[in-house]
């Protein structure tokens, strides 16, 4: 499935919802989906800066595709990067950083989220945008 198909799936899935408090539910489902990091991947260097509350990201590289792990200590901030996690994941680092991310605005994502936690998702991309630059660099490499 392409990000946009993926973005597409996730607007249609928010879209059969109008009350924000059933959106945040949503979220915070997603986010209890996701599987815990280990407890020696909860490491400064894979702390996000930017978020108010803690959110760990990793990224590893397989046959040239990327994914994603994170983990935080906000259900919000936790449901938030699976979405972004289950568009990006799976898709290389060149679709990752040409991606426009379109659904975080047409479900209403930005505009339902506090300063401090809009702050948080843009540190969030930005951090998943440098992974996919670096693997990107060090693909081409060889």
């Amino acid at each position: 499935m392409t990000i946009n198909e993926k973005q597409d799936e996730i607007i249609e899935e928010f879209s059969m919802v109008d009350d924000w408090m059933d959106r945040y539910s949503m979220l915070i489902d997603l986010g209890q989906e996701q599987t815990p990091l280990a407890a020696d991947e909860k490491t400064e260097q894979n702390l996000i800066d930017g978020c108010q509350s803690r959110l760990w990201l990793l990224c590893n590289e397989n046959d040239g595709l990327l994914y994603y792990r994170a983990e935080s200590d906000a259900l919000i901030v936790k449901g938030i990067v699976a979405l972004l996690i289950s568009v990006l994941n799976g898709h290389t680092p060149r679709e990752i950083l040409e991606a426009d991310l379109y659904f975080i605005d047409r479900i209403g994502l930005r505009e339902h989220l506090s300063p401090t936690r809009s702050n948080g998702l843009l540190a969030m991309l930005k951090q998943m945008r440098m992974y996919a630059l670096a693997y990107e660099t060090k693909l081409q490499q060889g």
